[in-house]
């Protein structure tokens, strides 16, 4: 959780556009997060939240070019990195969308020297450290959506964040098998 919560500050907080509520579900603090709801708007912190999303789908998109345009990924890798990056790229449509709907302002990528920055991308060698990379960044994603689904005031937004979560867990899947390491052995797993 520790991962997830240091990449969602990292890419949000400093931009200081979420509410109490979101920070305190991200930072595991359950009681923060139900003050925070209560004194603000729902559908503010609704979008907050998506917006927190929209910022994962943003590195995830950008984490997966810079994998592609590395040099470091097989021919036979490449083609499964731009099918997941085509799911993220779905992912923030939908993202914007919605927060858009609900009157909200998406949050903007950020420049790739950023993401480079905070990815640790000097320390990409292999193909394997561009795999152990993504896996890393699908596994908090779906950490952090299985993770707000309660704090959602609509029941169709809790839905859209599952399915988000379920997206995120296979693509994690994928990858952990591509680098051989084995499947989670207790049930329950993710969301934790």
């Amino acid at each position: 959780m520790s991962d997830v919560v240091n990449l969602s500050r990292r890419l949000v907080v400093g931009r200081g556009f979420l509410s109490a509520a979101a920070v305190g579900l991200l930072a595991g603090a359950p009681a923060l997060a139900a003050e925070g709801k209560k004194k603000s708007d729902p559908a503010a912190a609704d979008v907050a939240i998506l917006n927190v999303a929209l910022g994962l789908e943003h590195e995830a998109i950008e984490a997966y070019q810079i994998g592609a345009e590395s040099g470091l990924v097989s021919q036979g890798v490449l083609p499964v990195a731009v099918l997941f990056q085509s799911h993220h790229k779905s992912h923030r449509d939908a993202l914007i969308n919605a927060i858009k709907q609900m009157g909200g302002s998406p949050v903007a990528a950020k420049k790739r020297a950023d993401y480079e920055k905070a990815l640790g991308v000097a320390a990409l060698k292999s193909e394997a450290d561009v795999l152990k990379l993504a896996a890393k960044l699908e596994l908090g994603a779906a950490n952090a959506y299985l993770g707000v689904i309660p704090s959602f005031m609509s029941k169709d937004l809790a839905k859209v964040s599952a399915r988000l979560a379920a997206d995120e867990t296979m693509h994690w899947t994928a990858l952990a098998q591509a680098l051989g390491q084995p499947l989670p052995q207790a049930a329950l797993t993710f969301g934790a």
